[in-house]
């Protein structure tokens, strides 16, 4: 499948003294790689060196960064056409920067004053006319390409400008004139980071000041104000109708579908800036991570913080999961199934979580991961309410996409691990006991689960060479090292439906199904979708 444009929306710059810094780079910090990394149960960073997504796309995809001095005068006069596998970068925030103008003659006493402001103010950055500009730019790019659709790609903010053309601008005629629908020039939204559901903080006092004053235009993230910039025919500063049930998470199904939206969401306050003393925990140090994705959209928890040194987008972790979202040819789902009815066969008080980790082997990181030491556990008795998709209940647990298995250098295949895909699904479930508004310790075992396993899924090709399949085992089944058995010994059986959506079940081991909180019905359903048109799709996906 023919690779489509990328079209990049950086963060929330802040105000004008950090819009001209940010105006400087001219990749708007997509280019930023990393040295560090987390890793060990204490934390320590060790040496590890990520070029950054953009040289990854590049080298990886063969996709170019199309540039002569000016990438939207470069797109408006370039005589060629030009290729759909390319990068652009929104610089909306160029115009508000100060650095472009020359300089105003003060006397000390004004110095002074702009020199405050600058820190206050944002020069009138407006998210509307950023939203508007980039509606400018994908048409653009779709025009000088040839390509059907753009990915957009965002962090912070950016991923609320993304939404407000999707869901504003481009449901707004200009002049009578009906702009193009999302659906029909997005094919597919990634956000790193992006407070979908607003921003919060610890004190109450301080989101009222932020959505009175908006000081540095922080109120865009002002969850009431998202109502005025993600609406049509409603102005910034709008309030939803009280009663209304309006959700600054959802994105209408008739905009654009949110199976073709992934969230990335940091689990790392730690990390952060100052700021994250405001928010608090259950965040990346500025997004709460409860607010941090639009609901029924594909998602990653990563142990990593909003920016920074060991932020999200100059992550593996990011990229790993930008780059499945983007080119993989299946999408894999693992949910849980078969739960009790209700939870009255549990004690009452119990509370049930469950910790999830993701890993692919070849990577050095966990593609996604939910843990209560990341303030983010899984809860289970939430799960068989069946309450709405949240944090807490996710739909499905885990979601992951499958790329194509590259043959060995040279072509020879010398056994199946140079074939096969290999996933790793670790799961932790442990029991707390609430009595009186507070935990009852009297028989808690700090730091033991009452089930902890790891299911191992292969996935590839037939050992005859024809179609493709996948084999499963839990880990506590496997007679020595995962590593000395090939290809795991359970074929997992798949059926079609209608839609050619593939379907199994795991069934959880016998000591899971002993926990009232799984039963004896209890199982893993996996679910297989293709993401590409058949006659486009790889003959072998992993």
């Amino acid at each position: 499948m023919d690779e489509l444009p990328i079209v990049y929306v950086r963060g929330y710059a802040g105000p004008s003294s950090q819009i001209d810094v940010t105006v400087d780079d001219p990749f708007y910090g997509f280019n930023e790689g990393a040295t560090h990394v987390r890793i060990g149960g204490d934390g320590d960073p060790m040496f590890y060196q990520f070029e950054g997504p953009l040289l990854r796309l590049m080298t990886e995809h063969g996709y170019r960064f199309l540039v002569r001095g000016d990438q939207k005068r470069y797109l408006e006069t370039a005589a060629e056409p030009l290729p759909p596998a390319s990068i652009w970068v929104h610089r909306y925030y160029d115009e508000v920067a100060t650095t472009f103008a020359a300089p105003k003659k003060r006397n000390f006493l004004e110095g002074i004053v702009d020199a405050i402001t600058s820190h206050v103010d944002d020069n009138g950055f407006d998210i509307e006319r950023a939203a508007a500009e980039l509606y400018d730019l994908v048409v653009l790019v779709l025009q000088r390409t040839g390509a059907p659709k753009v990915n957009l790609v965002a962090h912070s903010m950016g991923g609320l400008v993304a939404r407000c053309m999707m869901q504003k601008v481009c449901e707004t005629p200009v002049d009578g004139t009906p702009r193009r629908h999302a659906k029909d020039i997005v094919a597919k939204l990634f956000t790193y980071g992006t407070p979908h559901g607003g921003i919060q903080l610890a004190l109450g006092a301080a989101n009222w000041a932020m959505d009175a004053f908006g000081p540095a235009g922080s109120d865009v993230f002002s969850p009431a104000k998202m109502y005025g910039y993600l609406t049509p025919g409603k102005t910034f500063g709008d309030r939803p109708p009280a009663g209304s049930g309006w959700d600054p998470q959802r994105i209408p199904p008739d905009i654009f579908d949110a199976d073709d939206v992934f969230c990335l969401i940091g689990t790392d306050p730690n990390d952060y800036t100052l700021t994250r003393v405001a928010v608090g925990p259950k965040s990346d140090g500025l997004v709460l991570i409860e607010h941090a994705y639009v609901r029924g959209a594909h998602r990653a928890y990563v142990y990593k913080s909003h920016s920074g040194r060991y932020g999200e987008v100059n992550s593996e972790e990011g990229y790993q999961n930008l780059s499945r979202f983007l080119f993989g040819t299946w999408m894999a789902a693992i949910a849980f199934a078969g739960l009790p009815g209700s939870t009255e066969a549990l004690a009452p008080g119990d509370a049930w979580q469950a910790d999830m980790g993701l890993s692919i082997r070849g990577l050095p990181i966990v593609m996604s991961e939910q843990q209560a030491a990341h303030w983010c556990p899984i809860q289970l008795n939430e799960e068989i309410l069946h309450e709405k998709d949240t944090v807490d209940a996710p739909i499905p647990i885990v979601r992951t996409f499958l790329m194509k298995k590259e043959p060995p250098t040279g072509g020879a295949i010398a056994s199946d691990a140079d074939v096969l895909v290999r996933y790793a699904l670790r799961l932790r479930v442990y029991k707390l006991t609430e009595n009186n508004g507070g935990f009852d310790f009297a028989d808690h075992l700090e730091q033991i689960s009452d089930w902890s396993d790891t299911l191992i899924v292969d996935i590839g090709p037939e050992p005859d060479g024809t179609g493709f399949g996948a084999w499963t085992a839990w880990n506590s089944t496997l007679p020595g090292p995962i590593d000395a058995t090939p290809r795991m010994p359970v074929r997992l059986e798949l059926h079609q439906r209608d839609d050619g959506t593939l379907t199994g079940t795991v069934a959880l081991p016998d000591v899971a199904r002993g926990l009232p909180v799984f039963g004896e019905n209890a199982s893993l359903a996996v679910t297989v979708a293709r993401r590409v048109p058949v006659e486009a799709a790889p003959a072998v996906a992993g």
